[in-house]
C-alpha cells in the first residue's frame, strides 16, 4: 500500500480557502501523488494542531490569518525571507524531523505583478496601507526589485515607523500616518489592511494615485473589493485583487515541498473565470 503525502492549510476562518483546490490542480498537472486539506485552527490551538499534524505523517503546512507570526515562532529553522519578515506561511518537515519555516507571500505578489500583469516595479514609488503581518511578508521582496521608495501608512503611526525601520538596510522606506499622505502621489498602492472585505477603507486623500498608477489589494473575493473599486474610481491603469498572488505563493510552496514548479497561469485563468 502506497502512503499518499499529506499537506494542509491552517487558518481561522478557513472555509473560504481556495488553497485545497489550487494544490489539487497543481498535483494533477505535475503528476504528484498527494492530498491537501483545510483545517480550522484558532490561534490558541496552533502549536498542538501543528504537532499533531506532523506526528500523524503530515509533510507540509500552509498557515494563513491569524497564524503566520505563530508559525514563525514554531519553526525550528527559518529561511532568510522568513527571518526578515518575522512571519511564516509555509512549514515543511525536514528529513531530520525539524520544521523549516518559509514565507512565499512576497515572491507570490512580485510574480503576480511583474509576470502576470506586466507591472514595472523598478523605479516606482510604492505605498503600502497597513503595518501588520501581511505587510511584513511583502516588503523585502518588493524592495529587492530596485523600487524608488516605499511608504508604509498606518492608523497607529509608531507601528508604521517601527516596521519601516526594520527594513531600512534594504532600501528607501519610511512610515507615516494617513494624514501625512496629502499632496503625495504613488505609482503603486498596495492594500495590506484586513478591512477591505468588510467594505472599509483607510482615509485616503484625493489624487493619491499617480497617472497610470496601479492598485493592488492583497485580499480577494468573487466581487471586486472596496479597495479595487476605489482604484477604478481613481482612474487606476489596473486595479487588481490578490487572487493571482494566492496562486503564485501556493506554487512557490508546492515547489518547496515537491521540487517541481507548477504552471500557474491556467489555474489563475480558471479561478478568474469561475467568479465572473
Amino acid at each position: 500500500m502506497t502512503l499518499i503525502d499529506r499537506y494542509a492549510v491552517f487558518g481561522s476562518p478557513i472555509k473560504h480557502s481556495k488553497s485545497p483546490r489550487i494544490h489539487k490542480i497543481f498535483a494533477e498537472q505535475t503528476g504528484q501523488a498527494l492530498e491537501y486539506g483545510a483545517q480550522e485552527v484558532p490561534a490558541g490551538q496552533f502549536p498542538a494542531a501543528v504537532a499533531a499534524f506532523f506526528a500523524g505523517g503530515g509533510k507540509g503546512l500552509n498557515c494563513t490569518i491569524p497564524l503566520k507570526e505563530l508559525a514563525w515562532v514554531y519553526a525550528d529553522i527559518k529561511t532568510e525571507r522568513a527571518r526578515i519578515s518575522k512571519a511564516v506561511n509555509t512549514l515543511t518537515l525536514q528529513a531530520d524531523g525539524s520544521i523549516l519555516g518559509d514565507n512565499t507571500d512576497g515572491i507570490g505578489l512580485v510574480t503576480d505583478l511583474m509576470r502576470n500583469h506586466s507591472v514595472t516595479l523598478a523605479g516606482s514609488k510604492i505605498l503600502i496601507l497597513g503595518a501588520g503581518g501581511a505587510s511584513r511578508g511583502i516588503i523585502a521582496p518588493v524592495l529587492e526589485q530596485s523600487v524608488h521608495s516605499i511608504v508604509i501608512a498606518n492608523r497607529t503611526i509608531d507601528k508604521a515607523i517601527d516596521l519601516a525601520a526594520e527594513f531600512q538596510k534594504k532600501g528607501s522606506i519610511t512610515g507615516c500616518g494617513f494624514d501625512d499622505l496629502k499632496n503625495r502621489q504613488f505609482d503603486l498602492i498596495i492594500n495590506a489592511t484586513s478591512t477591505s472585505l468588510s467594505g472599509q477603507l483607510p482615509p485616503l486623500p484625493e489624487a493619491l494615485l499617480a497617472k497610470n498608477g496601479v492598485c493592488y489589494d492583497l485580499a480577494y473575493s468573487n466581487e471586486p473589493t472596496v479597495f479595487v473599486r476605489w482604484g477604478l474610481g481613481n482612474k487606476a491603469l489596473k486595479s487588481l485583487d490578490g487572487l493571482g498572488m494566492l496562486v503564485e505563493q501556493a506554487a512557490e510552496a508546492f515547489f518547496i515541498w515537491r521540487g517541481i514548479r507548477p504552471k500557474t497561469r491556467p489555474v489563475i485563468e480558471l479561478l478568474n473565470a469561475e467568479r465572473m
